[in-house]
């Protein structure tokens, strides 16, 4: 199974989206809640490809996914099971 890592904080209702979305497909995901970390962030945002500060961010196998919309947007034109089953 591939790694997924999600960046959040705890009342950001993107987060909860996002990680809606991953518990509704049944993919065990590890959660990095970063509220008022900045030290965290700075990780985040060097970890991403695009220096969005923004949360959610998602990474796959260290793959950088985007946020919230991405996702979901992987997920509609059925991108995101392949990359969640690692197939």
């Amino acid at each position: 199974m591939p790694k997924v890592e999600i960046y959040t904080w705890q009342t950001c209702p993107f987060c909860l989206r996002a990680k809606a979305l991953l518990n509704q497909k049944g993919v065990a995901f590890i959660e990095y809640r970063i509220d008022g970390d900045e030290a965290a962030r700075i990780q985040m945002v060097a970890r991403g490809n695009d220096g969005r500060r923004s949360v959610p961010q998602i990474f796959i196998d260290d793959q950088h996914i985007g946020g919230c919309d991405r996702l979901y947007e992987l997920d509609r034109q059925g991108q995101l099971d392949p990359l969640l089953t690692g197939s």
